[in-house]
């Protein structure tokens, strides 16, 4: 059976495609991973053809996914589809949910987090967790904003994705692995790691 890890929110911008893209590539060399682009207006299916090692599947495709053959599947969902959302978690063994680190961004959290409580609540095996994104270089995330996302009994990640230029363009330069930033690597592949450990535990 394989594993499988939605990226979620329901607020738009907050950079769920490129996460989901870049956590694919990470597990790729190890793993059979499929990156499901549930987003009707297919933005990452639509260059599938410039990462020809990575399965990328159309939105069609998903009512297949307990079925499919794969080690690992990633979901990456759009925001309109919270309506589907439940569906979704009720297969899932992990959800993401990204956010910025601003107070609105914060604030429009707790919708998505109520759908992940209320799949946990039929599917006892479904985990999940906060992840800050796009977050600008230097930056302090403020004790308020923290104490904000810790309020909200969904564990924050670690791991801090920052706000890079080579980030942005990793779908357009074959994934955030094969560019010379490195500390962009090192965080993917720590958010890869530390999402594996909360699996497995």
């Amino acid at each position: 059976m394989a594993k499988i890890i939605t990226v979620a929110h329901q607020k738009g911008g907050v950079g769920k495609s490129t996460m989901a893209l870049n956590l694919a590539l990470c597990f790729q060399d190890q793993l059979k991973v499929a990156l499901v682009d549930s987003d009707l207006q297919g933005s990452i299916y639509h260059v599938k053809d410039d990462f020809p090692g990575l399965s990328i599947l159309s939105p069609e495709q998903i009512s297949d996914i307990p079925y499919l053959a794969y080690d690992l599947i990633i979901v990456d969902t759009p925001p309109y589809l919270s309506n589907k959302l439940t569906d979704l978690f009720q297969f899932s063994d992990f959800v993401l949910v990204p956010t910025k680190a601003g107070f609105f961004d914060v604030m429009a959290i707790r919708s998505t987090l109520a759908l992940i409580k209320f799949s946990q609540a039929k599917n006892t095996q479904l985990k999940a967790g906060i992840v800050l994104n796009m977050i600008k270089p230097r930056a302090a995330i403020t004790k308020d904003i923290t104490a904000l996302l810790q309020s909200l009994r969904t564990p924050l990640l670690k791991t801090m994705i920052h706000d890079r230029v080579s980030i942005t363009r990793s779908a357009m330069t074959s994934g955030i692995l094969k560019t010379r930033d490195a500390k962009a690597k090192e965080e993917i592949t720590s958010l890869a790691e530390e999402i594996v450990n909360l699996i497995s535990t």
